[in-house]
This record gives structure tokens, sequence and C-alpha cells, in this order.
């Protein structure tokens, strides 16, 4: 295994843009250990990350970003979302942020921007969802800019969505359910090894221009996955497999009552249905090649990730 020289204790000033979300943070946190100057666009005006500059500023007032980037020598681009409500719909915050965040770099003189992606994003993908993060992968490829995609698989970690998800169904419910038949592959990787690549790709030369696959070393069935939560838990559930068709007429409701009543976004969608219902894998080996290190194992990534949340 080669050395790690990220080569940032020069001071590299990076803005990370969705700096606040699960991934943004850890991200932030290596960036600082590593010694770069950190600015993280947000709304709120401070950051739960010591030593990082909050930017309160969005994607959408130009002047605002431009200010926010101007003497940065990276932009690390992760801001997404998973469902839509309202005015915040993939295209506009995928496709158009992305625009955004690609014009003030060049406006700015920013040098790099490393860009986060999703597996499974394609031009002719099932779901909206990947259709727009292709979208958005084409403007960073086409955007005249020093650039690397990374396109992570299913992520967990402290504060993670899927872990977290089945922890509190299983807290309260005999049952547990399972889209499908749950035999659909993934390959999840750890959201520290997810924030090592980002901030490897900042210095690394032979990532410019790559767009890169980043899963963990082992590829299981998503049932098989769900199985491996309870047994670190120590619970004992009984899994049933909730039909494809069910499921989407219960994201369809889910999708017009959240937005409507509670103006949030829906705990589940038809894009996540259609998403869980084709593999979500890649020949990940050469992008852990490439970065120099071997990313931890489910089981044992999984082990790390309890026993966080046991001692909080």
């Amino acid at each position: 295994m080669r050395d790690e020289k990220l080569m940032l204790s020069c001071r590299m000033r990076v803005l990370v843009t969705g700096g606040s979300g699960f991934v943004g943070t850890e991200i932030l946190r290596r960036l600082v250990a590593d010694g770069a100057e950190v600015r993280c666009l947000s709304r709120q005006r401070r950051s739960t990350v010591a030593g990082v500059l909050p930017v309160s500023a969005n994607l959408f007032d130009s002047g605002a970003l431009e200010r926010a980037m101007r003497g940065c020598d990276a932009v690390i681009h992760l801001v997404g979302i998973i469902s839509e409500v309202g005015d915040q719909t993939f295209e506009r915050i995928h496709v158009e942020g992305t625009r955004r965040v690609l014009a003030a770099a060049r406006a700015t003189g920013v040098g790099r921007v490393v860009h986060m992606s999703a597996m499974g994003a394609r031009e002719n993908a099932v779901a909206w969802y990947h259709q727009t993060k292709w979208a958005a992968e084409e403007l960073v490829r086409h955007s005249g800019l020093t650039w690397t995609i990374l396109r992570p698989s299913l992520i967990y970690g402290p504060g993670d969505g899927v872990v977290s998800l089945f922890e509190a169904i299983s807290r309260f419910s005999p049952v547990v359910p399972v889209i499908g038949s749950g035999r659909n592959l993934i390959q999840p990787v750890a959201v520290e090894d997810v924030a090592r690549t980002f901030v490897q790709s900042l210095t690394l030369a032979s990532v410019e221009g790559q767009t890169l696959e980043v899963g963990g070393p082992d590829r299981l069935e998503f049932r098989r996955l769900v199985e491996d939560i309870l047994e670190g838990l120590h619970r004992r559930r009984c899994l049933i497999s909730l039909p494809v068709g069910l499921a989407r007429l219960q994201a369809m409701l889910l999708e017009f009552l959240y937005p409507a009543l509670l103006r949030q976004a829906p705990p589940l969608n038809c894009d996540q249905i259609l998403m869980l219902a084709e593999d979500n894998v890649a020949e990940a080996s050469a992008t852990w090649r490439e970065f120099g290190f071997e990313p931890i194992g489910w089981k044992a990534g999984l082990a790390r990730r309890l026993a966080v949340k046991s001692q909080s």
C-alpha cells in the first residue's frame, strides 16, 4: 500500500457545499485534521465541526456563491436530495445547482472540483434521481475545470439513513419489511472511506478527469444486509417481503401527503422503489488501488458503526 500524501498542510482553501449533511460532516472533519482551510456553504450560521468557517449562502444566489468561493483552491460539491418537495426538485438541485457551482468556480478561478454523484447514475436510468445525477456529471465533465467525479454506493456510518432506519423499525416492531424479494445486490461502503476518497481527490493527479465508483469490498443481497443489522443489534425479528406494487402505492401516497400536509420530504418515494429493484454494484477494486488503501469490510464496519451508537 502506498503512502497517503495529501499535502494539505500548506493550508489549501476548500469550499464544501452540502457540508452539514451525513457525508459532508465526515469530510469536513477529515479536511480540518489534514490541515486544510475549510469553508462550508450552509444556511446555518455555525458549523458542527470545529475549525470550519460557515458561509451563509445558497446555490441559486450567484453573487453569494462567488463570494464564498473567492480565494479557494478547490470545491467539493456534495449538495443533493433523495426526495422532491416543492421547488426542491432533482432537476433544480442536482442539475441547475451543479451548473451554478461550476459557473461560480470558473468565475473565481477555482482550480479543482470534486463532485459527488451516485452509483447507478446513467443516461438511460430507470430512476429520475439517477438520470439527474448523470446530467450533473455531464456538466462537470464539460465544464473546462479540473474535475473528479465519485459515485458512492450505499453509505453507512453514524447518522446514516439505512442502518438507523432498520434500527428504529426493529425497536418497536416484531416484523421488518423488505421491499420485493430483497435479492438485489448492494455494495455498502463506510462513510469514513468515502470521505477519505473525496479528500485525496483534491491532490491526487491520477484521478483528474476520472469518474470512479466507490463501493465497499463486499457484495451482498439487501435482505442479508438487513439480517446483519438485526444480528448486530441482537434483535430477532421476522422479515417480510413487501410486494413492489404495494410499496409503490404506499410511496405515491406518502409523496402526496408529506409535502402537502407537513411540507417535508416523504420517508419513501417511487424513485427509491425503482432503485431498490435493481442491483447497485460495480467493480470498485480499481478505485481503491488508485487511492492506495483498503476499505473496511461490511461486517467490521457495521460492528464499528453499532459500537459508536452504543457509546453515544
